[in-house]
């Protein structure tokens, strides 16, 4: 294990903010990527609308997903493809992912990145507060 993984505080719960009706793929959101100059995809995983959750960065290598300064180093980024609708197959996904990712970083909390970018409303939803009751509510911007 890395010094980077042994560092994982925070899963960031991103959205593609895409139509959401529009299919992505990571390897549209890689392509994405490469067109700003960057290394390739940011995020760690990207959920599909069918509930597909596709790789995107190995999560041994530090992802680029968080604006802010040094946020990147101590978290994993998964992208829900859509803006601020997602399907119920999105949601079990992302469950499940987070539920495997916390098998190896129990301590991670689950956020959204706009906890951590607070220009951000991504993923317009309170993940944290989703993640720990069930609950799904909209973020009211």
């Amino acid at each position: 294990m890395s010094v980077y993984q042994l560092s994982i505080k925070n899963i960031v719960v991103h959205c593609s903010d895409t139509p959401n009706d529009r299919e992505v793929t990571a390897e549209e959101i890689h392509h994405w990527h490469k067109e700003n100059n960057w290394s390739g995809i940011g995020y760690h995983a990207v959920i599909r609308r069918n509930g597909v959750v596709e790789s995107g960065r190995p999560i041994y290598w530090k992802g680029s997903h968080v604006g802010r300064v040094g946020r990147n180093h101590d978290t994993l980024g998964v992208c829900l493809v859509g803006r601020d609708e997602y399907t119920e197959a999105q949601l079990k996904a992302l469950r499940n992912l987070i539920e495997y990712w916390q098998e190896s970083f129990p301590k991670a909390a689950v956020v959204g990145h706009c906890d951590l970018d607070g220009y951000k409303t991504c993923p317009n939803f309170d993940a944290g507060r989703w993640f720990e009751t069930g609950e799904f509510a909209k973020s009211p911007v």
